[in-house]
């Protein structure tokens, strides 16, 4: 349980006592003091009373004895003061806990979160990085609190235009093909596919064949299409390699996964009423979706050809995910989110999805300096493996070594795209990704790598050294700010994967390094005026040394070794 938490549970009483039912005091931090409560003045409202008078009532009515100090403040806040003796108790009881204050949820779920999702012979660009660690991140956080996650990685693998790559790979042969797609020149591959598509009509005509051959099941033709998919799966995992995600080959489950699925999903959408024949084509019309002519829009689940396109797999995947899963997180693009809300709403008229089931956790795009979308100076997506490569470059000259270039490199990437609030465009820059100063991923594994150094050079690694049980120094207010945030590391944890906000997690971090860099300028920890003092202080580093490692690595991001 976070300090507020305790707080509240404290003052609950106080308050339900005064308004005669159930209130929250609304607790939080303060700049004015060590924590607020702001549930009087709602309260006043709601009882026709002064609020300074019901926030003293509640005061006189609260027993936070031996916790904190209360006082009504301003037009009916109260301010509440932690006690020195419950912050070193409350410290300590974090410190002799591995999850460092984290609980563990009553009721664990069963999630799938389906993210990443790069398209077969295509390449992976800087497009896929939002969702790539996004998506990791929501798993970490979620798995971390004791659900039991399942990863997804829902390939781009079936449709027309694997006719065309199947008879470009054929027209170079298998060998060359699968040496070009292993190095991961898979746009070379496609671009060289769609060359042909478009300027020779032999081409196009057997590539057309092709199609219907793999529809059909032709055993030549599907081994083909599998060296497409195997020699493309292999590239992909080099990248979530370099990125450094829990994305694995056992998570990959493309749209061909459910091929056989479409028809009885048409079958079963149409028996419950929710087709209409539209041009030819089966389509559902879910409520509260209309095109700007107001007329209802339409999501095609069974083309005029009597093909199926990717609504209807999204179908047939969702009702599979939502047979099979507590929850279901979609991490895809905002581009998506109409397309979701109406997938989500079909598969709530079938049956199959119950309220808060399922939900599309969207996310803006990567701006370049221009505020454009980030590409190459020629106009091209930026190759996600030539950005990576390029992080560990620039990093090497902050580094001194390989693997540290490689922790801060895609570390800054990383932190780059998650300390933003994921709703919302942001601009790369990579002065500020690599800075050592300001709010980045650099910053904050610098700051690991102090603590560190300075835990070494205060014996704290020596043998017979022991921090089981520091006497926490918090006689200063910087001491105190340093301990209250320290505290508040299970509240930022449990309020990032709530919303599934990762950010949320990456601003406290930043707010936590920047507190301690406050906390080292200010208190001398190896020249403190007692011994005491010292062991006290270097406790408060190595707890801080541990949330921000912990953290990071809730958020995919490693702490390297001390400098």
């Amino acid at each position: 349980m976070s300090v507020e938490e305790l707080l509240a549970a404290r003052l609950r009483s106080a308050f339900a006592q005064v308004a005669g039912s159930p209130v929250d005091p609304a607790v939080r931090r303060s700049q004015h003091a060590d924590y607020q409560a702001d549930g009087a003045l709602a309260l006043a409202r709601e009882l026709g009373r002064a609020p300074r008078e019901v926030a003293a009532e509640v005061v006189a009515r609260a027993d936070l004895d031996g916790l904190a100090e209360l006082e009504v403040v301003g037009p009916g806040f109260i301010n509440i003061t932690v006690q020195t003796s419950a912050l070193h108790s409350l410290l300590l009881q974090v410190y002799a806990d591995s999850r460092l204050g984290v609980p563990q949820v009553a009721s664990p779920q069963a999630v799938l979160v389906d993210y990443s999702g790069p398209n077969v012979a295509k390449e992976m660009h800087v497009g896929h990085l939002r969702s790539t660690v996004i998506g990791d991140a929501i798993v970490r956080l979620l798995e971390f609190e004791g659900h039991r996650v399942t990863r997804v990685n829902h390939l781009g693998d079936w449709g027309t235009p694997f006719g065309m790559l199947i008879e470009h790979l054929l027209d170079i042969g298998e060998q060359e093909a699968a040496h070009e797609l292993s190095v991961g020149d898979l746009t070379g591959f496609y671009q060289a596919a769609r060359r042909k598509f478009d300027g020779d009509p032999d081409f196009k005509r057997r590539a057309q064949l092709r199609v219907v051959a793999l529809q059909s099941g032709d055993e030549t033709t599907g081994r083909l299409w599998r060296l497409l998919v195997d020699e493309s799966e292999k590239y992909f995992l080099s990248v979530y390699s370099t990125l450094d995600v829990t994305l694995g080959a056992a998570d990959f489950l493309g749209e061909s996964a459910y091929n056989d699925e479409l028809a009885d999903v048409v079958g079963e959408l149409s028996a419950l009423g929710l087709l209409t024949e539209s041009d030819g084509a089966l389509c559902a019309f879910p409520a509260g979706f209309t095109g700007r002519d107001g007329a209802p829009m339409p999501v095609i689940v069974r083309k005029e050809d009597g093909g199926y396109n990717y609504s209807a797999t999204d179908l047939a995947a969702l009702r599979r995910r939502c047979r099979a899963y507590d929850r279901a997180v979609y991490v895809v693009g905002t581009p998506q989110k109409q397309h979701f809300a109406m997938v989500f709403a079909v598969g709530a008229d079938a049956g199959w999805v119950r309220p808060g089931q399922v939900e599309h956790v969207a996310f803006g795009s990567i701006l370049g300096a221009d505020g454009k979308m980030l590409k190459t100076r020629a106009g091209d997506s930026i190759k996600l493996s030539t950005l990576l490569d390029e992080a560990v470059a620039r990093a090497a000259a902050l580094a001194p070594t390989e693997d540290v270039a490689h922790f801060v490199g895609i570390g800054a990437v990383k932190y780059a795209d998650l300390s933003s609030d994921r709703v919302k465009d942001y601009v790369f820059d990579w002065d500020r990704a690599l800075s050592l100063t300001g709010d980045s991923g650099a910053y904050l594994q610098y700051a690991y790598a102090r603590i560190q150094s300075l835990l070494t050079k205060g014996g704290s690694f020596a043998p017979g050294f022991s921090l089981k049980s520091p006497g926490f120094s918090l006689e200063s207010p910087v001491e105190r700010a340093l301990a209250l945030h320290l505290l508040g590391f299970p509240a930022a944890v449990s309020s990032a994967a709530s919303t599934l906000q990762p950010h949320r997690l990456a601003g406290y971090l930043h707010g936590l390094a920047t507190a301690y860099s406050v906390f080292y300028e200010k208190c001398p920890v190896l020249r403190a005026p007692t011994a005491e003092i010292r062991d006290g202080r270097l406790g408060l580093a190595d707890l801080t040394g541990r949330v921000l490692t912990l953290g990071l690595s809730l958020l995919g991001i490693r702490t390297p070794t001390p400098l």
